[in-house]
């Protein structure tokens, strides 16, 4: 048989597969077919030109020699309010690169220490730490890039949201508990309680993790007057994810928010099957992956790669727990308390997820945020575009005096 009638026939079987594992989850797979469908032809093309034992290869090679996730730091336990471990690691601050200003033990009457006063006021004394907030389906390794630029620079903690990354399952969700957003705000506050106890904070999550920040704000605003002393909020959203159409026709939109919610449920108890079903359709996983992650043409494969890892590391019933979670998200209220703090607000234009007008919302409600809309970008902002992404980050911890202006 020709590679060409094999690549045809492979996406025939994925299909097949693919229906089968509906099935067996007893729902129909009408909804879940119109989300994959784009992502299907794309596969379809490819399976056509490039064969299947080239691209297990390719996979493997990238998997092999992309450095991306690679950086590691000094590691950490928070343990959350119902019990769940929750794992951080910390970069502290380079004194050869940062300068005497930057040095982490310097909390004392020194220059350094007087600076932090002056334009933190309250928020002094300690370093500035910059904690980092992961979004839905990846872990903290999602900054990787930022991570990279920043190291040595400013102390920064990043840390892996309950049930993702290392942290450990959520023992309420495992005892039947219903997941809700206000739990990530209570998990952040642990974390930071554990990692940066003291000091000024800038936090900046992305997606999920920019509403855990939001929901911190709702349930801790002294926190955020004390110490608080930035916020970066990226391809994220204050409420309203029920609108939100992931670019497919009304029809597709209404029946998979009718079904979609019972089908991960039902998948979720069927773990097993499932992950079994998603290696037998990786290629097809792929493709939805890219399709809803990247809004360019010419991603780095070997980032995209690394997208893919991360989200299909995440267990499904642990992707079904959370998915409630985000119809039920309404943090516009909190935004107020951010009010008076410099915030940066920064969404891919071509985000299918947390679109750019979720953004533009967060920004009426905070007038004097920076908003940055970048042009032929997803939602994986960080990961498509990280120069522009880690650029106006550092813009922003300049500007409060985080990092200093020289740093390389």
């Amino acid at each position: 048989m020709s590679e060409t009638s094999a690549g045809a026939g492979d996406v025939a079987a994925t299909a097949a597969v693919a229906a089968a594992g509906w099935r067996r989850a007893g729902f129909a797979g009408a909804a879940i077919g119109v989300l994959a469908a784009g992502a299907a032809a794309g596969v379809a093309v490819e399976r056509l030109t490039v064969g299947r034992g080239m691209r297990k290869k390719a996979r493997l090679a990238l998997d092999a020699s992309g450095p991306y996730g690679s950086l590691r730091g000094r590691p950490g336990r928070a343990v959350a309010d119902d019990g769940t471990e929750l794992h951080y690691e910390v970069d502290e601050v380079d004194e050869a690169e940062a300068g005497p200003e930057g040095a982490p033990e310097d909390t004392g009457g020194t220059a350094a220490a007087a600076r932090r006063r002056r334009l933190f006021g309250r928020k002094a004394p300690g370093p500035v730490t910059v904690v980092f907030s992961h979004g839905y389906c990846l872990s903290q390794d999602s900054w990787h890039f930022q991570r990279a630029a920043l190291r040595g620079l400013v102390r920064a903690v990043y840390w892996d949201q309950r049930s993702h990354g290392r942290s450990g399952r959520g023992k309420a969700q495992a005892d039947g508990v219903e997941l809700g957003i206000d739990q990530l705000g209570r998990d952040l506050r642990a974390v930071i309680d554990a990692a940066a106890p003291e000091g000024p904070l800038v936090l900046a999550g992305h997606s999920m993790g920019g509403m855990t920040i939001m929901a911190l704000a709702d349930r801790y605003p002294e926190l955020i007057r004390d110490r608080v002393a930035a916020v970066a909020f990226v391809g994220t959203s204050s409420g309203k994810l029920g609108e939100v159409d992931f670019g497919l026709p009304v029809a597709g939109v209404r029946a998979a928010r009718r079904v979609l919610p019972g089908v991960l449920r039902a998948l979720g108890s069927q773990t097993e099957l499932v992950e079994r079903g998603r290696r037998a359709t990786a290629d097809l996983f792929a493709g939805l992956v890219k399709r809803y992650s990247f809004g360019s043409r010419d991603v780095d494969p070997a980032v995209s790669r690394f997208a893919e890892r991360m989200i299909e590391s995440t267990p499904i019933d642990v992707v079904a727990e959370f998915y409630p979670a985000f119809t039920e998200h309404d943090k516009s209220g909190a935004l107020s308390v951010l009010r008076d703090l410099p915030v940066l607000i920064l969404a891919g234009d071509k985000d299918l997820v947390t679109p750019a007008s979720h953004s533009e919302a967060i920004a009426g409600r905070l007038p004097d945020a920076e908003l940055v809309i970048v042009p032929d970008a997803g939602h994986l902002v960080m990961l498509e575009h990280p120069r522009t992404v880690t650029d106006r980050l550092a813009d922003l911890l300049v500007r409060i005096g985080a990092v200093p202006a020289g740093a390389p």
